[in-house]
């Protein structure tokens, strides 16, 4: 199995993204811990895995609390004894922050996932970074999507957040590869199976005018396989970059989106 042996953190392992990543990162033989917001539901996700033959930790921890970032990572050295692998797909409500033209957009809706989403990225990653350092080996992961690296209207500042968070893997991948440590980013189009991206093109869909399932088929139409990515498939790669067979891959942002971005 690729990750067999290995312990892995998956911060809002309760959503869509994260609870598939963290089932991929299960199957594929790691001990995950599973963070979120809503105990309630990663106990859900911890007994998928379990019911798997699988073995999961979940507990209710706050990403932009510094605090409890640091005393949760602690307690996973202390229970497992390492951190191999941190992954984040932490999200907000995208609800009155996309959908709006940037030019009357309020300052605040614009701020909010900019500064969220760039502290609770920086937060985990420095926590994984701190054990990994001293272990000398480690993967650390972070989900962006395609809106990063192209002109899309509409994005308020979640584009702004993303490209936020592509600059900071790079950053970290230069400043801990001497260490052992790699940093992966996963950029991803949008995954219409998800409810985040349900309510993501409901909102675009009203603001153009047309319904939501016709907005989902114009983004498909603009990727090379005429078809956006799915859960499983972000999963799979997940945990292939997580595991030693990926150890060449630091720094890179990973292109997951269909064709929609071309490198």
């Amino acid at each position: 199995m690729l990750l067999e042996k290995k312990n892995a953190i998956v911060y809002g392992a309760g959503g869509a993204v994260g609870s598939a990543v963290a089932l991929a990162f299960a199957r594929e033989g790691a001990q995950v811990f599973l963070a979120g917001r809503t105990t309630a539901t990663l106990e859900g996700v911890a007994g998928r895995i379990r019911s798997c033959g699988g073995r999961a930790h979940p507990a209710a921890v706050d990403v932009l609390d510094e605090g409890a970032v640091e005393a949760h990572a602690a307690m996973v050295v202390e229970v497992a004894g390492s951190v191999d692998v941190s992954f984040n797909a932490v999200s907000l409500p995208q609800t009155g922050i996309q959908g709006i033209p940037l030019a009357v957009l309020s300052a605040e809706a614009f701020g909010l996932p900019v500064a969220t989403y760039s502290k609770a990225n920086f937060l985990t990653a420095r926590a994984a970074a701190r054990r990994m350092t001293e272990q000398g080996s480690g993967v650390i992961m972070m989900i962006t999507a395609s809106p990063s690296r192209t002109a899309v209207p509409l994005m308020g500042g979640m584009a702004p957040a993303w490209a936020a968070i592509e600059a900071l893997s790079r950053g970290l991948a230069a400043e801990l590869g001497p260490s052992g440590v790699r940093v992966v980013c996963l950029n991803a189009a949008g995954m219409p199976q998800t409810p985040q991206i349900a309510e993501v093109y409901s909102i675009h869909a009203e603001a153009y005018g047309i319904s939501r399932e016709a907005f989902e088929a114009r983004v498909a139409s603009q990727t090379l396989r005429q078809r956006l990515p799915t859960v499983a498939e972000i999963a799979d790669v997940a945990a292939f970059v997580a595991s030693d067979r990926a150890g060449a891959m630091t720094g890179a942002i990973a292109n997951l989106t269909g064709g929609l971005v071309v490198d």
